[in-house]
């Protein structure tokens, strides 16, 4: 801040010396060691002011960045949850299609049905409805998808051969 040298320091504190006087220089000098020390505690107290400041700015755009970008995985994440749903209803709508099919050509099989087996295991707290003979069994998968129609009978059927 002040570029003074060797030769000028000693110009000040003789200077000082004859203004001030021998008896009371250790006084002055004390009392103006107290002021620069107020004056750093002072001046570093404004620079970690300061420095709070900066650091506070800083977190405010990160915090605006960091929500910023949930807001954009969270828009990705319904999107893709949407397309997943679309496709799982447009996968249940042909299952459905094809097990309405092929009821239509199990229908019109030469082989009678006589008994139908439930193959299907209900799960945990819920039951099956009672298979009763002449009946087809639902399967338990296609009650999941709400994919049971009343005539669909279970690959596990038996069937009569006629013995000519």
């Amino acid at each position: 801040m002040f570029d003074l040298g060797f030769s000028e320091l000693i110009l000040i504190a003789v200077v000082t010396l004859i203004v001030v006087g021998p008896e009371r220089l250790p006084k002055v000098a004390r009392t103006a060691g107290h002021l620069l020390g107020r004056l750093q505690r002072y001046v570093s107290d404004v620079k970690s002011d300061i420095q709070r400041e900066m650091q506070l700015e800083e977190l405010k755009k990160l915090q605006q960045q960091v929500e910023q970008q949930a807001r954009e995985l969270e828009t990705s994440m319904r999107g893709q949850v949407q397309s997943v749903e679309a496709d799982l209803a447009q996968t249940a709508a042909e299952a459905k299609s094809s097990l309405d099919g092929q009821s239509g050509a199990a229908a019109s099989s030469a082989a009678p049905v006589t008994e139908a087996v439930p193959v299907a295991v209900p799960a945990e707290g819920t039951a099956l409805p009672e298979a009763q003979p002449g009946e087809p069994a639902v399967d338990s998968r296609q009650m999941e998808l709400g994919l049971a129609p009343a005539a669909v009978p279970l690959a596990n059927t038996t069937t009569t051969t006629d013995k000519a």
